[in-house]
């Protein structure tokens, strides 16, 4: 085996194939989308190439394209302040829920295996401003001044939007957690129990420090899902009203798809590619410091 992999040209030939595979359906559709990127394309018929003007108009005119990027970091911001402590919080209960530890998983982790579509669709329908549950029961509880018009406000619908991706995403969250704990020995909890460690201290530090492996996999996962969100954006509000729920995703589609501006679209991709990039690096950089093991 060692004499086989210190022969270079057997190293390449077993590289080459993933190496192609890579170029070809990873970076020359990037290279091909920065060259869509400078001309006017409408995705059918001839072109003209207008070089950086698309590039210039997304980075110092279209503030869509910032409202989107702004939609997603602000999802970003919620998930990791608000649904991934709550998600620990629950994973730690669900630890220590003896016989109903399954069903609690079980549980908790509906909303994820649920069709996008079909708890899309559930959400507009609670949202209503006619009909929708969540106006009923605000009627019924007296609160009759607090209904709104809640997918259709410029000023409350985006939170909406956070509210159900969060929802749709709390059971992934929450199982990263779990499978955390669930990885940490029992040796550790007894040990700090005989140091005279009470739950606060040992949770803040033995058991969340140790999780840190963990905790890097799910902002990865949380970034990534809050970058790219589309489906739950285009099924309940497509963007609107006046563009403020858009997110990057669903506006690069209207834009190429929608609009016809297809050159304009492929722009859009290349900055977001490079936003991504860099987001990438300084996540790279802040995950650096090297965790304890056990």
């Amino acid at each position: 085996m060692h004499k086989l992999m210190s022969n270079r040209i057997t190293i390449f030939w077993l590289v080459a194939p993933g190496f192609m595979l890579f170029l070809f359906m990873v970076c020359f559709p990037i290279v091909m989308s920065a060259y869509y990127g400078t001309t006017n394309w409408t995705g059918i018929g001839a072109y003209e190439f207008v070089g950086l003007e698309n590039y210039r108009n997304i980075l110092f005119h279209d503030s869509v394209f910032w409202r989107s990027l702004l939609n997603a970091l602000l999802l970003l911001a919620a998930t990791l302040l608000i649904q991934h402590p709550i998600a620990l919080l629950f994973a730690i209960f669900v630890t220590h829920a003896g016989k109903l530890e399954k069903w609690f998983r079980a549980i908790f982790f509906i909303p994820a295996v649920i069709s996008i579509v079909v708890t899309s669709k559930m959400w507009v329908s609670v949202f209503h401003p006619n009909f929708g549950m969540l106006n009923k029961l605000l009627e019924g509880a007296g609160l009759s001044a607090w209904k709104q018009d809640w997918l259709g406000d410029s000023h409350i619908a985006i939170w909406c939007i956070i509210v159900v991706v969060m929802w749709q995403g709390f059971g992934y969250a929450l199982l990263l957690y779990y499978a955390g704990l669930q990885g940490i020995p029992k040796d550790l909890y007894e040990a700090a129990e005989l140091d005279g460690a009470g739950r606060v201290k040992l949770y803040t530090r033995v058991i969340i420090p140790l999780l840190s492996p963990m905790v890097r996999v799910a902002v990865v996962i949380a970034v990534t899902a809050c970058l790219k969100q589309m489906e739950t954006v285009f099924l309940m509000t497509n963007g609107g009203p006046a563009n403020t729920t858009q997110f990057i995703g669903n506006y690069l589609y209207k834009t190429a798809f929608s609009s016809s501006l297809y050159g304009y679209g492929n722009a859009i991709s290349v900055v977001f590619v490079i936003i991504c990039l860099v987001i990438t690096m300084a996540m790279n950089k802040a995950f650096k410091k090297d965790v304890g093991e056990f």
